[in-house]
């Protein structure tokens, strides 16, 4: 085993495409970070709230415009107007309908899957300062953009993409780095507590195939925690 880097952030999405909550620690399960992605926005068609269009999806960017947060046994959804609801109660469907201006149902993870792909999404920190360098910032990218769970300090720019087909260890868990992410309009759009970044789509396609970060699938549950080595 080699230590390949130290984990700096976790990051948590209760519900599919909105703004969620920075953790210093968390349970995974072989679904992923527990309660990540758990609920997503429904419309009538069954297709969930996304920033794209596929079979699965439907482009709703007023998705983006709201943030959610586990307190205790529930997720709350805060409203752009300040107002916040309980996923699972009747007034949530209520009030999210109207943001939508159609009606939706905010509901659990069931038939369909929430995830995009892999379990868990994992990126390094040499990997967002690259990126803000290829899109003139100066500063690195916001993981958030890339909705990223585990944020690991690295050395080199993409280096992350190496630990394909390797297992890695942090904590009690141990997961099992399956492919490198293909990235969409998302990362480019603007959400709660980020400005829009225009422009790191473009990048990332022209010099990275599109992709940036890895995912990982869960090979062995338990707790991780921000300053867990990462190691391989």
């Amino acid at each position: 085993m080699v230590t390949l880097g130290r984990l700096v952030e976790l990051w948590r999405f209760p519900v599919k495409s909105m703004a969620g909550e920075r953790l210093t620690s968390v349970e995974v399960d072989d679904r992923g970070l527990v309660g990540d992605r758990e609920w997503a926005v429904y419309d009538e068609e069954g297709r969930l709230a996304s920033g794209k269009r596929t079979n699965r999806f439907r482009r709703m960017d007023e998705v983006f415009t709201l943030s959610a947060r586990t307190v205790d046994d529930h997720v709350e959804v805060l409203l752009p107007d300040g107002r916040q609801v309980v996923a699972g109660e009747g007034p949530a469907d209520l009030a999210l309908s109207d943001h939508f201006g159609e009606e939706v149902e905010l509901a659990p993870e069931a038939d369909i899957a929430h995830q995009d792909a892999g379990q868990v999404s994992l990126v390094g920190t040499a990997t967002l300062r690259e990126l803000g360098t290829m899109c003139g910032l100066d500063e690195p990218v916001d993981p958030r953009h890339l909705r990223a769970n585990l944020v690991v300090e690295t050395a080199e720019p993409f280096e992350e993409e190496g630990w394909v087909d390797r297992e890695v260890r942090a904590g009690q868990v141990v997961l099992r780095v399956v492919e490198r992410i293909e990235r969409c309009r998302m990362v480019d759009l603007e959400q709660v507590g980020l400005p829009a970044l225009g422009g790191l789509l473009k990048v990332v396609g022209a010099e990275r195939d599109l992709c940036a970060g890895v995912y990982a699938d869960v090979v062995e549950s338990g707790a991780i925690a921000e300053g867990d080595q990462l190691t391989g």
